[in-house]
């Protein structure tokens, strides 16, 4: 997974979340727009075909996809998830990514 090279702060921006990112051949790109004990808030380009693998977290994650549609397992039961949707995935429960197109999707994770 690449991280963006440009990492100013967004903070006090108004910006647009798909222009933030590009795609990338064959790649994951990322990039930490919030990051603090409380939670993070990244975004995600994934090229058609790229993922996560399974895994678990010990807090929720929200998915919100901005562009494409991905393919998401939460614990083995798959669902497609296209742009301007969102899924939600429980803590400790193993869960998955898979591009189906390009997509971008806003990552939000709360731990406290």
């Amino acid at each position: 997974m690449k991280s963006d090279q440009n990492n100013s702060s967004p903070s006090g921006q108004i910006i647009n979340l798909e222009e933030m990112l590009t795609y990338q051949t064959s790649a994951v790109v990322s990039r930490t727009i919030i990051d603090k004990k409380e939670g993070t808030v990244t975004l995600f380009a994934f090229d058609a075909g790229q993922g996560l693998s399974e895994h678990t977290a010990p807090f929720d994650a929200m998915v919100y996809v901005l562009d494409g549609t991905v393919n998401v397992s939460i614990s083995g039961m798959s669902r497609l998830v296209k742009k301007g949707e969102m899924v939600i995935m429980p803590a400790n429960k193993p869960h998955a990514l898979k591009a189906i197109t390009p997509f971008k999707m806003l990552l939000v994770m709360i731990k406290a």
